[in-house]
């Protein structure tokens, strides 16, 4: 299933779907911050959003942190390795060469940061975990991750997300996430991101 799922990704290689890859590759802030804005209707940015920038941004390194237990025992080579082709980010391909691929940080990250999202705002949790799931695909579209990379980092994601909800620091600032959220749409807030071209490349599936 591996094999067959990133050869079939080699068909969205140029298109918008790549380039969204590359763009949910980038973690760094601000632009990672971004990525749920669009589902959620409004800007995520330290000016119009501080304690959900602040959340997503503090819990990256938690989460992404997540599977390296794991990593770190498998030691497995990523499929650009293996194919001897390129990834959606060239650039990062010698870090990576000497990092796991299994399980994915990238996924851990994107399906954490949509568990959460899920409890500030429930209304919306069919396509916030929409969005979490197509976060890690970009890693098979990407040319970085295996696919049972994939599937694992969801749960490695998810188990530090249950581990965050013992800690009040946490807690508190998930609160204080939700009612900025609420105030946002309320003050009428609109994402900056151009929502109709991501929506357009989240239709191209390849499986």
């Amino acid at each position: 299933l591996d094999t067959a799922i990133s050869a079939n990704t080699e068909a969205l290689r140029g298109t918008d779907r790549w380039d969204l890859a590359i763009s949910d590759a980038d973690l760094s802030f601000p632009a990672a911050a971004g990525t749920f804005s669009c589902v959620l209707g409004i800007p995520v940015s330290k000016a119009d959003t501080p304690w959900l920038y602040s959340l997503l941004h503090r819990t990256l390194t938690d989460i992404g942190l997540s599977p390296y237990s794991a990593k770190n025992l498998y030691n497995r080579e990523r499929p650009f390795m293996v194919k001897g082709d390129d990834t959606c980010t060239p650039a990062d391909e010698e870090g990576m060469r000497s990092d796991g691929s299994y399980p994915s940080g990238h996924t851990a990250i994107g399906w954490g940061w949509a568990l959460m999202l899920t409890e500030l705002q429930p209304d919306l949790t069919d396509a916030l975990i929409a969005r979490g799931r197509a976060f890690g695909e970009s890693r098979n579209v990407c040319n970085a991750h295996w696919y049972s990379d994939v599937v694992a980092g969801r749960s490695a994601g998810a188990a530090a997300v249950a581990k965050l909800h013992s800690k009040a620091e946490f807690l508190e600032a998930m609160d204080a996430a939700r009612t900025e959220i609420e105030r946002a749409r309320e003050n009428g807030l609109t994402p900056t991101r151009d929502c109709a071209a991501e929506a357009e490349a989240l239709k191209k599936t390849f499986f």
